[in-house]
């Protein structure tokens, strides 16, 4: 293989992407800084915040400190957040498209339209949300190394992967693939409709393949997405989309078709103490710090078995 090291960070929520940072400031802090080693970085949904973070030249440390300051305001900001359905009403329509589905296309075309159909009510907020991701981003401008933000098409269902030969602005690219159905509108980018790109894999390792090693973050993973038994996690977190591992768009599939061609892969989900400090909501900012901290203390132990790099 020509490439040596892919980072690949998945979704989930403002708790994942805290989680992530933590990760990798731990790994950095013990020796191994992934800001520096990754040739690609791909990022979905929380994740692709954190790897324009991680891409952003900013150090490890500083990151982690920016997670762990408490947000300012600027006097005179709206601090009113965009509409959104209950979460527990979007979860549960989420439920029911999963359980519905008979393919990977079929879960993605129909929470596409459940995106669309939810900008009748979301809509108005659209500009307010992208301000809002754009806000959190370190720099405006798409770096110079590698990297890849998923997003998926609302109205096709199909996988938009952007990059920076894609014409598209960071922050756009970024919040397509933040676009949860239901909590928050479809984003539009030259008169198309984007989506979260974690309905199309909640990590989307396989944007991978080539890499000789690659380095996983998951923070939804380690749990079973397929049945209401999750692994001793917190009573009413949301157990993720129905997602069959005949499919193939499971993390343990991806993971397996990367090894099939050769490299060389490690996975990193939450501890117990993570998953504690990530809480039963992970949209929720209030777990950002807590999840942050774990996930710092977890990436100083996690770096003794990443040894390949």
């Amino acid at each position: 293989m020509v490439h040596n090291v892919a980072l690949v960070l998945g979704g989930g929520g403002a708790a994942g992407n805290a989680w992530e940072i933590g990760i990798i400031a731990g790994l950095a802090e013990a020796g191994l800084d992934m800001t520096e080693a990754a040739d690609l970085v791909v990022g979905t949904s929380a994740g692709a915040t954190a790897a324009a973070q991680v891409r952003s030249g900013i150090p490890t440390a500083e990151l982690l400190a920016s997670v762990l300051s408490p947000p300012v305001h600027p006097v005179g900001q709206n601090r009113e957040r965009p509409p959104s359905l209950p979460m527990a009403t979007v979860f549960e329509r989420m439920r029911a498209i999963g359980a519905a589905a008979t393919s990977a296309a079929d879960l993605r075309r129909a929470m596409g339209a459940f995106g669309l159909e939810s900008d009748s009510t979301l809509g108005p907020g659209a500009g307010q949300r992208r301000a809002m991701v754009a806000a959190r981003l370190p720099r405006p401008e798409w770096p110079d190394r590698p990297m890849i933000v998923v997003a998926v098409d609302a109205h096709t269902g199909e996988l938009a992967a952007f990059d920076r030969d894609s014409g598209v602005d960071l922050a756009d690219a970024v919040t397509a693939s933040c676009a949860l159905p239901g909590l928050v509108p479809t984003h539009s980018i030259n008169g198309t409709r984007y989506i979260d790109g974690g309905v199309r894999s909640k990590e989307n390792a396989d944007l991978a393949s080539g890499y000789a090693n690659v380095v996983v973050l998951s923070p939804l993973g380690g749990r079973s997405q397929t049945s209401p038994e999750r692994g001793g996690d917190p009573e009413g977190r949301f157990e993720g989309l129905r997602r069959p591992p005949e499919w193939g768009v499971d993390l343990a599939s991806e993971v397996e078709a990367l090894r099939q061609q050769g490299s060389h892969v490690e996975v990193i989900t939450p501890d117990a103490a993570s998953r504690a400090a990530m809480g039963t909501n992970q949209m929720d900012p209030a777990t950002r710090i807590p999840a942050a901290q774990a996930g710092f203390a977890q990436g100083k132990q996690e770096a003794t078995r990443v040894t390949f790099l």
